[in-house]
């Protein structure tokens, strides 16, 4: 069968972008492999309406809503690779099964690197995170850590006294200038140059002299990445961002690949699951456009 769009990427942009296409009573094949990028965390918040709910419970009732639409195909699975060109793509799935789309639109989300630093990862999603706005409000104005990642740490640190007494966990990550000291203390940001041995209990912090510092909760600045190859074997451009390497698009989504289109995380920042969903409706409609006016795909 031959789909007018493959969505690799199930999650919320994917979902979101598919549900304005099948609306229009297109035919969607979604690709998804189920690696929801906030699949650790027990609560999702930001997201109106939808304001501490599980994620998992989130992704379920959007998946189960996509549903009722008859032009919609679901692939639990990976897609493996894609090829051909502009209103003739061939996607092979994980399973060597092959299918044909005019468009491709990628909403495969990222990879986030953390800080080598030991039970920093065991904890992510639980009790370390990267986004305030949402898991700033429920650590309840105690004391926050800052592991330090990059000089976006320092932001972050800046931004975090909004939400609680802030400590800035250098930990040898950056250079810190005169400035950026200056600005932190300014706003209460204590900086801590000691290096960090490990994280144990809920966001404790071991320090390499013996010290333990508690906090509520502890942010970081992850590196990202595109969690699938496939942007980059397609020759979809990328670009660098302060928070990583992301699909490089326009104003209507599209890749510099024609017929090809991204949305999500993997191709804008910042992240969180209501501008994954907002970027998401907009690409599904920007995708449908370019099958009603295939002139301006290029």
């Amino acid at each position: 069968m031959e789909y007018d769009v493959i969505v690799i990427g199930g999650s919320y942009a994917g979902m979101a972008a598919t549900l304005q296409l099948v609306r229009a009573r297109k035919a969607v094949l979604v690709i998804d492999a189920d690696e929801r990028r906030n699949r650790f965390a027990s609560h999702s918040h930001g997201f109106l309406g939808q304001d501490g709910a599980p994620p998992a419970e989130i992704a379920a009732e959007a998946r189960r809503q996509l549903g009722a639409y008859r032009t919609l195909t679901w692939l639990d699975g990976r897609a493996e690779a894609v090829t051909g060109c502009v209103d003739a793509f061939t996607v092979t799935a994980s399973d060597g099964a092959r299918y044909r789309a005019r468009r491709i639109l990628l909403a495969t989300g990222v990879s986030d690197r953390l800080p080598d630093v030991e039970g920093l990862a065991e904890r992510w999603g639980t009790s370390v995170f990267h986004c305030p706005y949402c898991h700033g409000y429920e650590l309840d104005q105690g004391r926050i850590g800052i592991v330090g990642a990059s000089p976006l740490s320092i932001h972050q640190a800046e931004l975090l006294t909004e939400w609680g007494q802030v400590t800035l966990l250098v930990n040898g990550a950056m250079a810190m200038s005169a400035d950026a000291r200056t600005a932190l203390q300014r706003r209460g940001v204590t900086i801590e140059e000691a290096a960090i041995d490990h994280i144990e209990g809920h966001a404790d912090v071991a320090m390499a002299d013996g010290r333990l510092l508690r906090f509520a909760g502890l942010f970081t600045a992850p590196r990202t990445s595109p969690s699938s190859p496939l942007a980059q074997a397609m020759g979809c451009a990328l670009e660098e961002t302060p928070m990583g390497l992301q699909v490089r698009t326009d104003a209507e989504n599209k890749t510099s690949v024609a017929g090809v289109f991204a949305c999500g995380d993997v191709a804008k920042a910042p992240h969180s699951v209501s501008l994954a969903v907002g970027n998401g409706a907009m690409a599904g409609a920007q995708v449908h456009r370019s099958l009603v006016w295939p002139e301006a795909v290029a």
